[in-house]
């Protein structure tokens, strides 16, 4: 990790998991399972949370926005996109509420937990898999 990874991490307050993210555990996850099943199972999961209110679904795009109400205000938008049958991705994206400079991590603690419990309820395949299925 550089130093410009460095200083956007101490110095941010919002998490976003990527397909090329230098931290592994923030890449995009896949999963073995159809889309329909995939947003299914992350809404579920997400209404589930205590503090966590979906306000919106997205089937069309993929999209589920939830407010985080629990401890640090946050915004939070799962996106899941099926790359082929049984091959599924899921992204998360935390924006956190505060009037600091920098949230501590907090976002990247709800991503990491996310993608935690979600490698839990399917099948998970790997992270940053986008180049092999090129």
């Amino acid at each position: 990790m550089g130093i410009k990874q460095t200083l956007k991490k101490i110095f941010s307050t919002s998490t976003e998991s990527s397909e090329n993210h230098y931290e592994e555990q923030l890449q995009t996850h896949y999963y073995k399972v159809m889309k329909d099943k995939a947003l299914q199972e992350v809404e579920a999961m997400l209404k589930n949370r205590q503090g966590y209110k979906v306000v919106s679904i997205s089937e069309a795009h993929g999209e589920i926005i939830v407010n985080v109400k629990k401890g640090k205000k946050a915004f939070l938008v799962a996106t899941v996109i099926m790359i082929r049958p049984l091959r599924t991705a899921v992204d998360f994206s935390v924006s956190t509420d505060t009037i600091f400079f920098s949230d501590f991590g907090h976002s990247k603690k709800i991503v990491e937990g996310l993608y935690k419990e979600l490698d839990s309820r399917l099948q998970f395949v790997g992270t940053g898999l986008g180049n092999e299925l090129s």
